[in-house]
């Protein structure tokens, strides 16, 4: 496995590849892997090639956000990357990816107003930006995000359709701790007391899925319901709970087909999300 810190080294690992006749798969990732990303990478390598970028985006965090405090361990991210199957880390500096006159960026109407991007303003300008520029340098057949960031694979895919480039997003499922909780690389910020806190939130989204296919259609019944029981825990703050067409990530009052359940709670100081697809 190789790893490498500039474009043009990236650039020139995947052209030799490309006239071998290799397709690429890739990765993005901020870093501190854990199962969930191993599980995108060995989906990738369907692929002959795999490429994982491990890169903290400055520009996705707001001024209050944890981006100093974010988790980084990148000889912990080569072990993952390997055992998973990867080929290729890209673990540029911020300076490689922004250079001091740096001023184009990708933004998105309608699909980024409402859950994290209403909560989390410009997020989704500093991820679109990103994400194209990575496709850029990478330029995969494919590339793989996880389903528990479902606003933000719905986004990429919106991207990719709209800017014409021919590259095929692959939504991979939530992978979860034997409990329950979804996995995230902020779930190391929780203390024991709070760790066990966070089981709320897939609580609250089993409880979704109960009330959903016990037959409940009216959304604010079930909005209601989970709200209900995260309030119930004591170190939870609710950010959100909303239910969106995965079209649109827009509000609906009834489930329909292809609607997504989402929340994201504070435990403590740290927000977490989880969500629940509904496809009749």
């Amino acid at each position: 496995m190789i790893v490498v810190k500039t474009i043009k080294e990236v650039r020139e690992i995947v052209k030799g590849w490309r006239k071998e006749g290799a397709t690429i798969g890739f990765v993005p990732t901020m870093g501190y892997l854990h199962e969930g990303h191993q599980s995108l990478i060995k989906a990738a390598c369907e692929n002959d090639k795999v490429v994982v970028s491990i890169f903290v985006n400055p520009m996705q965090f707001g001024p209050t956000e944890d981006l100093a405090t974010y988790p980084r361990d990148l000889e912990h991210d080569k072990e993952k990357c390997s055992q998973a199957g990867a080929d290729l880390i890209f673990a540029p500096e911020p300076s490689e990816m922004y250079h001091d006159n740096f001023q184009s960026y990708v933004d998105m109407n309608l699909l980024t107003q409402e859950l994290c991007g209403l909560s989390r303003p410009c997020h989704f300008r500093g991820v679109c930006t990103v994400v194209a520029k990575l496709f850029n340098i990478v330029m995969p057949d494919k590339a793989y995000f996880g389903q528990k960031d479902a606003q933000q694979l719905a986004i990429i895919k919106r991207m990719v359709d709209d800017l014409n480039m021919d590259i095929e997003i692959v939504g991979c499922p939530i992978i979860r701790e034997e409990d329950g909780l979804a996995k995230s690389s902020r779930n190391t910020y929780l203390d024991p007391q709070e760790r066990k806190a966070a089981l709320v939130l897939s609580k609250a989204v089993k409880l979704a899925e109960k009330l959903i296919l016990g037959g409940e259609k009216n959304c604010e019944t079930i909005v209601s319901a989970m709200k209900e029981l995260v309030n119930s825990e004591p170190l939870a703050k609710i950010d959100y709970i909303k239910i969106v067409s995965l079209d649109t990530i827009q509000q609906i009052p009834q489930i329909t087909d292809n609607c997504l359940v989402a929340l994201a709670v504070y435990i403590g100081k740290t927000r977490l999300i989880d969500n629940y697809f509904y496809q009749s």
